[in-house]
C-alpha cells in the first residue's frame, strides 16, 4: 500500500500574489448605474461564455465588505515610546545617540558579523571616531539593546525528565507571549472581538463561547493556534531543530500571512535527542512520543487555567493545531497510515466520501483508554491498542479545556496539497506523458511576471519547495495540452483529473466560503475521484490510498469550524525556519532571538517616521521601438491625443482621424529623451484590457493584450500635444491586443484566443497565455518569442486566485 513519502524542505513564502486587489475597478466607479452590465448574466453577443455566478458572488461580497487592510498604516506609538530612555528628546533613533549608530547595530545584529568580529572592526585605531560611533564595542551597544529598548518575553530554560533521563527545553511563559500580541499597538485596531468574520466565522468559536458563556458571560475567546515542525538544520551532522510557534486567532489573516509582522511567537525549542541508547523499536518510538507530550504539555499548561479563569476579560482557549501529516499523528496518537480525524480504514483512504466507510474518531474512547494508565503499565498498553492510538502518557492537550484533538486537526494547503498531491501528480504525469515533452513545453512557454520560467523543465528537479510547486500548478495544465498519450490513448480524462485536482487546490485557498463554494469544494474532489482511474489504466498507480488524499474529505468541515485555510496555514510558520532554526546551540539561538525581536521592535517604531521616494528613468523613442517592440508608438500615439482632445459628441472619419495624427506626430518633441518610463527588461506580459464596460468580475468587457511600454507624458510635452483646457490621464500604456475570447474547450475549461494589434490604456490585471502545442512542441519555439510565433493561445485561469475565479 503506497504511503505518503516525506515532506520537503520549503522558505515557505506568504504567497501575497494569492490576493487580488479587493476593491472595484477604477473603471467601475458607477458600479449601481451599470449593475446589469456585469451581475453576471449571459451577453446575448456571446451565448458560449458562462459565468461562474455562485463564485463571483463570494468574491463580489469579498469586494463590498472587506477591503484591504493596510499593515503600515500609522499607528499610536505612545506606549513604546514611554518605555524607552530618553524620549523627551527629539532624537527618532533614541535610545541610539544617532541614525549612524542605529543602523550600525541594526545591521551588526540582523546582518553582520560575529560581536567578536563587530569588536575587532571598531577597535581599528581612528575608525570608532572617523564615523562617529558613540559605541566602542559590541558589549556597549549589546548593553544598550538589552537594557534600554522595550523586551519581549525572555525565555526560560527547565529540565523534563523522561524514564529517568533529563532533557532540556527552552519556551516563553505562553500567557506572557499572549498578553504581548493582544497587547500589541501594531494590531490594535484589527484585533476581533466577537465580530463575525475571519476565524471566528466558523463553529468552533462560537460553540466554545457558548460553554464559556455558562460559567463566565460576556467574555472574549482568544483562540491559541499551535504548530510544529520538526526541520534538519545541516547534513553533515545531522543535527535538527524542532520549534514550536503560537499565534492567536483574534488577529486577521491579512496580518498573519506577512511573516515579517512577528504574529507567530517562537513558543519553545523541544529537545531534538535520537535516544541511541534505545534499543527496542518500539520502546524508542514511544519514548519519543512521550518527550514530545510532556514538554509541550509543560509549555502548555498555563492555558488549563487561563482558559477557565481567564486573563482580564480574556479567556485563552487551545484552538487548533497546525502541522503536517507526520506532526498530526503524533499529536492526535493514531497510528501512522491512520486518518488522525476519522476511524476511515487504512485500504480506503483513496475512496471518494460516498464510498468510504467512516465516523469522526471517537474522543471518550480515547480518553478512557488514557486512563487506564492508573490500573497498570500493560492493561495501559492493552487499553491504547484496543483503542487504536499510542500508549501516549498524558498527551498535552488532555487537561486543556473545551479541547476536542480529533477536531482541532486543520487542513495543511502545503504539505498535504503542494508537498502532497501536486507532488504525485507532477511524477504520474511525467510517467504518462514522458518527461522530454513536458519539460520542451516548459521551456516554450511565454513569460510573465507571476510565473517562474523554469528553463530546464521540472521534471529532473529534485526538493522541490511548497513555492516551487506553486508556481508549477500555475502552468501544469497547459502544458499537458493535446499532449500524446502511450498506445495513443485518449487524453480527456487525464485533463479532468489533473483540471479537477488544480480546481480542488485553489478552491481550498479561497479567503472567503460560502455555503455554494463548500459545495463546489467537495463536487470537485468528486470529480476527481470519478477520474482518477486514468492513471491506473496507464499502469501508473495501483492504488490511492494515501492519508494526503483522504485528508481532503475533511477540508469543508473544518473550513467550517475555522474559518477560511488561510487562516492556520503552515506555511507562514515555514518561512521562520531560516531565521529561528539555525545551527546553533539553543543557548545561544534564544539569546540573539531576544536582541533580534527588539530590533524589529524598534525598527517599526523608528519607520513611523520615515518616507521613501520612487527612481524614474527615461526611455527614448528609438530604444521603445528598438528594445521593446513598440513600432507604432508614435502613431498609436497621435491617435490617443486626437481622439482625446475632441469635443463631447464630436465624431470623426478614419481619414480625419489619420490626417490630425500626421499632423501631431511631425509636432512630437525631440526624440532624444522626449517620454520618461522605468527601464525594464526584455519581458512584455499579458494584461486582462477592460474596454470601458468591464466590471470587478467576469470576462464580458475584456480582452487579452500584450502590454509594450507604460509611460507618462513628460510637462514639457504636453503644452506641444494637448491645448491648454485638457490635462490627459498621467500614466499611459501602449498594448497589442489579441481578439476576443472563444468559448472555453470542454476537457480542460481553458479559451483560445488569437492575433491583432491595437492601442488601449485600460489595464485590469495581469493575464497568462498558454500556448497550443499540438501532440508534440515545436523545437524552433522559444520563451522568448513564442508569442510571436504561436497562432493560438489558451488563457491560464490558473495563474493565481483571482484569475481562477474571473474565468473558471
Amino acid at each position: 500500500m503506497p504511503v505518503d513519502e516525506g515532506d520537503s524542505e520549503d522558505e515557505g513564502d506568504a504567497h501575497d500574489e494569492w490576493e487580488p486587489p479587493l476593491f472595484a475597478s477604477p473603471h467601475d466607479t458607477h458600479k449601481e448605474d451599470n449593475k446589469d452590465e456585469h451581475d453576471g448574466t449571459q451577453d446575448p453577443h456571446t451565448p458560449d461564455v458562462q459565468e461562474p455566478d455562485a463564485r463571483h458572488r463570494v468574491e463580489q461580497r469579498l469586494c463590498d465588505h472587506e477591503q484591504p487592510i493596510n499593515p503600515t498604516k500609522q499607528l499610536s506609538n505612545v506606549t513604546y515610546r514611554a518605555q524607552l530612555d530618553g524620549s523627551g528628546t527629539d532624537n527618532a533613533y533614541a535610545p541610539f545617540a544617532s541614525k549612524l549608530d542605529w543602523e550600525m547595530a541594526q545591521w551588526a545584529k540582523l546582518r553582520g558579523p560575529s560581536s567578536t568580529v563587530f569588536s575587532e572592526l571598531i577597535y581599528i585605531e581612528g575608525l570608532s571616531e572617523m564615523i562617529s560611533l558613540s559605541f566602542k564595542n559590541a558589549h556597549e551597544w549589546n548593553n544598550i539593546i538589552d537594557h534600554e529598548l522595550p523586551g519581549c518575553p525572555k525565555f526560560k530554560q527547565e529540565q523534563i525528565i523522561i524514564a529517568n533521563e533529563a532533557f532540556d527545553v527552552y519556551y516563553h511563559n505562553i500567557i506572557e507571549c499572549i498578553k504581548a500580541l493582544f497587547s500589541n499597538l501594531n494590531f490594535a485596531n484589527f484585533l476581533t472581538v466577537r465580530l463575525y468574520h475571519k476565524m471566528h466565522t466558523g463553529k468552533w468559536w462560537w460553540n466554545s463561547q457558548k460553554h464559556l458563556d455558562r460559567e463566565c458571560p460576556g467574555m472574549t475567546i482568544i483562540p491559541i493556534i499551535i504548530s510544529s515542525d520538526k526541520t534538519q538544520v545541516t547534513l553533515f551532522h545531522n543535527k535538527t531543530a524542532y520549534p514550536i510557534y503560537m499565534t492567536i486567532g483574534n488577529i486577521p489573516k491579512e496580518i498573519h500571512r506577512k511573516v515579517s509582522h512577528q504574529v507567530h511567537v517562537l513558543l519553545a525549542y523541544l529537545p531534538t535527542t535520537r535516544l541511541e541508547h534505545v534499543t527496542n523499536k518500539a520502546s524508542h518510538h514511544r519514548m519519543l512520543t512521550n518527550l514530545y507530550h510532556a514538554c509541550v504539555g509543560h509549555v502548555l499548561a498555563p492555558l488549563a487555567a487561563a482558559g477557565i479563569d481567564g486573563i482580564n476579560i480574556c479567556h485563552p482557549l487551545f484552538a487548533c493545531f497546525a502541522g503536517d501529516y507526520l506532526e498530526q499523528v503524533l499529536v492526535t496518537g493514531v497510528k501512522t497510515t491512520q486518518c488522525p480525524s476519522c476511524d476511515v480504514p487504512s485500504d480506503e483512504l483513496g475512496l471518494a466520501a460516498g464510498a468510504a466507510n467512516y465516523q469522526p474518531q471517537d474522543l471518550n474512547t480515547l480518553l478512557n483508554a488514557l486512563s487506564a494508565l492508573n490500573e497498570g503499565g500493560l492493561a495501559f498498553v492493552h487499553a491504547c491498542a484496543e483503542a487504536g492510538i499510542k500508549p501516549i502518557i498524558h498527551p498535552y492537550w488532555e487537561g486543556l479545556p473545551f479541547v476536542n484533538i480529533f477536531k482541532s486537526i486543520t487542513p495543511d494547503i502545503l504539505h498535504q496539497l503542494y508537498q502532497g498531491l501536486v507532488k504525485h501528480l507532477l511524477a504520474w504525469l511525467s510517467d504518462a506523458c514522458g518527461s522530454a515533452e513536458i519539460d520542451a513545453r516548459c521551456r516554450r512557454l511565454p513569460p510573465n511576471h507571476h510565473i517562474r520560467h523554469f528553463a530546464k523543465g521540472i521534471t529532473t528537479l529534485s526538493h522541490l519547495s511548497g513555492t516551487e510547486h506553486n508556481q508549477i500548478c500555475c502552468f501544469l495544465l497547459g502544458i499537458i495540452i493535446d499532449i500524446r498519450l502511450p498506445n495513443n490513448m485518449s487524453s480527456a480524462r487525464l485533463l479532468r483529473a489533473v483540471c479537477d485536482l488544480l480546481d480542488f487546490l485553489y478552491l481550498a485557498q479561497y479567503p472567503c466560503h460560502s455555503s455554494e463554494t463548500l459545495i463546489f469544494l467537495d463536487e470537485t474532489l468528486n470529480l476527481f475521484h470519478d477520474n482518477k482511474d486514468i492513471f491506473i489504466n496507464l499502469s501508473i498507480q495501483n492504488s490511492f490510498n494515501l492519508p494526503k488524499l483522504h485528508l481532503t474529505l475533511h477540508y469543508a468541515h473544518m473550513i467550517q469550524l475555522y474559518g477560511t485555510t488561510d487562516n492556520y496555514n503552515t506555511e507562514y510558520t515555514k518561512h521562520l525556519h531560516i531565521d529561528l532554526a539555525k545551527d546553533n546551540e539553543f543557548t545561544q539561538m534564544t539569546t540573539w532571538l531576544k536582541c533580534r525581536e527588539k530590533i524589529f521592535c524598534h525598527e517599526k517604531y523608528i519607520q513611523d517616521t520615515m518616507t521613501k521616494l520612487p527612481s524614474v528613468k527615461a526611455v527614448t523613442l528609438e530604444k521603445l521601438t528598438n528594445e521593446y517592440g513598440a513600432t507604432y508608438f508614435c502613431e498609436s500615439l497621435a491617435h490617443f491625443v486626437v481622439k482625446a482632445t475632441l469635443p463631447p459628441n464630436t465624431t470623426i472619419t478614419s481619414r480625419q482621424l489619420e490626417d490630425r495624427a500626421a499632423d501631431i506626430t511631425h509636432t512630437c518633441p525631440g526624440r532624444s529623451r522626449p517620454f520618461a518610463s522605468d527601464s525594464v527588461a526584455s519581458q512584455f506580459n499579458t494584461a486582462f484590457i477592460n474596454d470601458g464596460t468591464g466590471g470587478p468580475l467576469g470576462i464580458k468587457g475584456y480582452q487579452i493584450g500584450q502590454v509594450r511600454v507604460m509611460f507618462s507624458i513628460p510637462p514639457k510635452a504636453l503644452a506641444i500635444l494637448f491645448p491648454p483646457t485638457f490635462w490627459p490621464p498621467k500614466h499611459l500604456t501602449y498594448v497589442e491586443w489579441f481578439t476576443a475570447f472563444h468559448a472555453p474547450e470542454h476537457n480542460h475549461g481553458l479559451r483560445k484566443v488569437s492575433l491583432s494589434i491595437i492601442l488601449v490604456s485600460n489595464i485590469h490585471r495581469s493575464a497568462h497565455l498558454i500556448l497550443q502545442f499540438g501532440s508534440t512542441a515545436p523545437r524552433e519555439w522559444s520563451s522568448a518569442d513564442v508569442l510571436d510565433k504561436c497562432p493560438t493561445f489558451f488563457v491560464n485561469l490558473y495563474l493565481d486566485r483571482h484569475s481562477f475565479v474571473t474565468l473558471r
